[in-house]
């Protein structure tokens, strides 16, 4: 405790505040303070040069005695106990807690496509410009044609000369099929006219022997055509050989075709990455040629991390925020969640959901491309109590308690938690109606309070 003692020096009265270990008894204090007053009232007996001295002085005088009767009035309150804690509490009220997740994502149409060409072919003509709405088979660019119409007349060429040597194939494989059928007819006539010759004595053993071998010729010759449906056809891989020539010119017809490149959907045009004069499949960075996307229907593309998936479902309202919007915000939902789960990436080794969201507000001024910033509503608890996270006290058993102040005695609610936002969370008491409007609240409990311990709440704004 601070307090004041007289010290006297050759023509010079000062005084200072020294710090002393035990309490000035009350009788000192009194005497003290009598002898400063009676110094103060003194003065007039001295020269005006030290009563000049004095008035200087008069301040730290005044801010001395102040201290001492405030430090000596505390400590005349609490007996010369221990000083209480100082505690900041707020007044319990109930409200509204929302859980939700923020997850950045780009925006983009709902259909997007990239059109390429694998023609080495010059590009004479883009009719469609960027920024331009097409519809659906519109033509976007225009190639030269003059090599695809000659590879197209050499595929038609080896197409009709496989046809051609089927068809010669084909009739040498009737005739021959003819022939072969007539041959064994003759030969089967023979040899039975022989055995039966032969079984009544009037032909040799020679004779039967060659009628059969000439039989059997003809069969085997026979075998060796191959027939379908009864009939005689020509060898399978003249066959082949058109099929092979028909899929080329069906190729060498798509390539002719391809000379206009055409847009698979109706959209806009958001990227063209080709020029007049240059070959199609060789783009600026082997780029697509275009990009084509549907602005009509925006969608963001998140990865959600698998801890919080479980909380994510399909319908779930979405706010979302751009710095194109400004102070603005845009409705949207989730529309649909992957059912497999990719790496996220940068060496770590959780696991993302690929999420989509259906933008609902489709007037705003979001536009693909850019970057927007989701909050997903998990969860939500209305007409509850509730507390920032700071309040509440984890136990070392995992239980978890508040701690209220009634009448400067701390006491210790049990409760759960419920739902929680960023900074709130939702609390629920163990003991039903253990929680009142208005309750007095520790806003940051220290570690060192304890059921039933004095405290003394600092007023409001301090």
């Amino acid at each position: 405790m601070n307090i004041f003692k007289r010290k006297g020096k050759e023509n010079n009265d000062t005084l200072e505040i020294e710090s002393l270990k035990e309490p000035m008894p009350d009788e000192v204090f009194e005497q003290e303070l009598e002898n400063l007053m009676k110094e103060e009232s003194g003065g007039n007996n001295k020269k005006k040069k030290i009563r000049k001295k004095w008035s200087k002085k008069r301040k730290i005088i005044t801010i001395g005695v102040g201290a001492f009767f405030g430090l000596f009035l505390l400590f005349s309150i609490l007996g010369g106990k221990k000083q209480a804690m100082v505690v900041h509490t707020f007044p319990l009220a109930k409200g509204e807690v929302v859980e939700e997740l923020s997850i950045s994502g780009p925006v983009q149409g709902t259909d997007s496509v990239e059109v390429v060409s694998n023609l080495h072919a010059e590009i004479l003509d883009l009719p469609a410009k960027e920024g331009e709405k097409v519809e659906k088979d519109q033509v976007l660019a225009v190639l030269d044609d003059k090599d695809a119409k000659k590879e197209l007349d050499i595929a038609q060429n080896a197409y009709d000369l496989a046809v051609s040597t089927y068809q010669d194939q084909q009739r040498e494989a009737e005739n021959g099929y003819a022939k072969a059928k007539q041959d064994y007819d003759t030969a089967k006539i023979n040899y039975d006219r022989t055995l039966t010759l032969y079984q009544a004595g009037s032909s040799s053993q020679v004779e039967m022997e060659t009628a059969s071998n000439t039989m059997n010729d003809a069969k085997r010759q026979l075998s060796n055509f191959t027939l379908k449906n009864g009939k005689p056809v020509a060898n399978e891989s003249y066959t082949l050989q058109i099929e092979k020539a028909a899929f080329e010119v069906e190729q060498k017809k798509e390539s002719l075709n391809n000379t206009k490149v055409i847009s698979p959907i109706a959209g806009t045009v958001v990227r063209v990455n080709c020029k007049v004069g240059r070959f199609a499949d060789k783009t600026d960075d082997d780029k697509p040629m275009f990009i084509i996307n549907n602005l009509d229907v925006l969608e963001m593309k998140i990865n959600v991390s698998e801890y919080s998936i479980g909380k994510v479902s399909v319908g779930q309202p979405v706010e979302i925020t751009a710095d194109i919007l400004g102070a603005e915000t845009v409705k949207g939902e989730i529309g649909s969640i992957s059912p497999t789960g990719e790496e996220k990436g940068n060496g770590s080794t959780e696991r993302v959901i690929p999420t989509t969201i259906r933008i609902l507000d489709q007037d705003s001024r979001l536009i693909a491309g850019i970057t927007a910033k989701a909050k997903i509503e998990l969860n939500k608890a209305e007409n509850v109590w509730v507390v920032p996270f700071a309040s509440v006290i984890q136990k070392t058993d995992g239980t978890m308690v508040i701690a209220t102040v009634d009448q400067n005695i701390v006491k210790m609610i049990p409760i759960k938690s419920g739902v929680e936002s960023d900074i709130q969370t939702e609390i629920i008491p163990v003991e039903e109606g253990a929680l009142k409007e208005g309750l007095q609240v520790i806003d940051t409990p220290a570690e060192l309070l304890e059921d039933g311990m004095t405290v003394i709440v600092a007023p409001s704004g301090q």
